[in-house]
């Protein structure tokens, strides 16, 4: 697809009078997950700005760590010394046990995460980090510590609305990628070279934009990059390696963060994230090299701050150009997401309620399926994934069967009641605004409230027709209601933002 505006043209600001209700809404999809209509509302209200600022605040709201995620850390240490020791037995018991704890605390991990993630006022921030997390990537798999993954994910929002260059040091620190990318192995004598590998790559520069001999000699500058016991990071002086390297032409001692600028001072590190970004937020065709050139000129021109490329780029008139309005195939997590604020749902605290229809559909936080993280766009939708998203839709309008539901599920539905009512499937009362207007009407603006564009007059008169068949009947309308909610939730419409 190409951009409707010059390069010259396409990084400059959206006009005053271009924010409206519709660049609301498709600021609010992107930067989030959905486009409720109080909150469109706002979003006129405030302006662009104000809006902006208030979906990406200078003080992040924090993501606190989960109760069995903390228990976890504090007895992991100890579980690994008797999985090591101890007559056979025993230890494989210990291993047995540690791993199960593990398991329970990555889904209360991904469950919180969800939870976060859901909020009105932390949405925004939840999608910016986990964007980065598909560019610095890790997985739960390989790393099968919960309270390290957490970290991760601390660390990439205690620095991922800075300069870009602290975030990638801070992430060469995060234990999670210590482990991920086998740093921890990396001895004096014998460097290993994932991290640099990747850290040019996939993290700074792209493919072809360094030489197997930078690579080698940027991976003697990060040994001696270890994780406690505890799950901290180390640095082991003595197994550092402090003799004079040469990276990209420049020849030093250099350490790993020393590294890490070098990389940032490269031509295509000043693209190489801008492209990323817009494969995220704006169009899965990557954009021509000069549009790209534009964004990466006036960032590099900022000092690679994160929070200056994302006024830039969000606040642009390409971002609100009409051929990138719609044309994104929802992920996984944004299809749940969304719906569960359209409908102003609670995440229901149970794994196989909430995590089994996001494996099913592609997509479970924190376990991407290689380094490379999600390839995302059309490999969201196959014949098996658009089945489950339609599974999905059915769900969470089916009252909750409560009978199905074992003891542990139980005991954790109570827990989340006990602060009060709580949504994890449509209500009736959801429907009251709809059940207050004529059928086409309400065909209408639960489209307006679920689509991201206009939907077919057909497919409206016919839904229309489908909702007045149930005549004056209250409990009728309220069921062909729901029903039309499903098929608009179900229609290859709503996969889409």
């Amino acid at each position: 697809m190409n951009p409707s505006l010059a390069p010259r043209d396409a990084w400059t600001p959206l006009p005053a009078t271009e924010w409206n209700a519709a660049a609301a809404r498709h600021l609010l999809r992107r930067t989030g997950w959905s486009a409720r209509p109080a909150d469109v509302d706002r979003a006129v209200t405030e302006g662009f700005a104000a809006t902006l600022a208030r979906l990406f605040p200078e003080v992040v709201p924090a993501w606190s760590k989960p109760r069995l995620v903390s228990r976890y850390e504090s007895i992991a240490p100890e579980m690994q010394r008797n999985a090591a020791k101890g007559p056979t037995e025993d230890r494989l018991r210990a291993q047995r046990e540690l791993q199960d704890r593990a398991r329970v605390g990555l889904q209360e991990l991904s469950l919180r995460w969800l939870e976060y993630a859901a909020r009105p006022d932390t949405a925004a921030i939840a999608k910016w980090v986990l964007f980065l997390s598909d560019v610095y990537v890790i997985s739960a798999e390989k790393v099968r510590n919960p309270a390290v993954v957490h970290r991760h994910f601390e660390i990439l929002t205690e620095h991922g609305f800075g300069p870009a260059p602290a975030l990638a040091k801070a992430v060469s620190r995060s234990p999670a990628m210590v482990i991920y990318l086998d740093l921890a192995q990396s001895q004096l004598k014998a460097p290993n070279e994932n991290f640099a590998r990747e850290l040019f790559e996939l993290f700074v520069l792209g493919e072809g934009n360094y030489t197997e001999a930078d690579i080698k000699e940027a991976a003697r500058a990060f040994t001696g990059y270890r994780v406690r016991p505890e799950g901290g990071f180390r640095f082991d002086d003595r197994q550092h390696d402090k003799s004079v390297k040469t990276v990209f032409g420049a020849s030093g001692p250099f350490s790993g963060d020393d590294v890490v600028d070098l990389a940032f001072r490269q031509p295509a590190a000043a693209v190489y994230l801008p492209r990323e970004l817009a494969k995220t937020y704006l169009c899965e065709t990557p954009l021509p090299a000069d549009h790209l050139a534009a964004l990466g000129d006036g960032w590099r021109a900022d000092d690679l701050d994160l929070r200056a490329l994302q006024r830039r780029f969000f606040g642009s008139r390409l971002f609100f150009a009409p051929e990138y309005r719609g044309n994104l195939i929802k992920s996984p997590l944004q299809f749940l997401l969304g719906l569960v604020q359209d409908w102003s749902l609670d995440v229901a605290p149970l794994p196989r309620l909430t995590l089994t229809p996001l494996r099913q559909m592609g997509q479970i936080p924190f376990q991407p399926p290689n380094v490379r993280g999600w390839v995302g766009g059309r490999q969201w939708i196959n014949s098996a994934t658009l089945a489950a998203r339609r599974q999905l839709a059915e769900m969470l309008f089916t009252p909750l069967d409560e009978n199905s539901l074992n003891a542990d599920e139980l005991l954790d539905l109570v827990a989340a009641r006990a602060n009060g009512p709580v949504h994890f499937t449509v209500p009736d009362a959801a429907f009251a605004r709809f059940r207050a207007l004529a059928p086409g009407d309400a065909v209408a603006a639960l489209a307006a409230d679920l689509l991201p564009g206009p939907v077919a007059p057909a497919a409206v008169s016919q839904l229309s027709q489908y909702v007045a068949a149930g005549g004056a009947d209250p409990a009728q309308r309220l069921r062909r209601l729901r029903r039309a909610a499903v098929t608009l939730t179900q229609s290859p419409a709503c996969q889409l933002c």
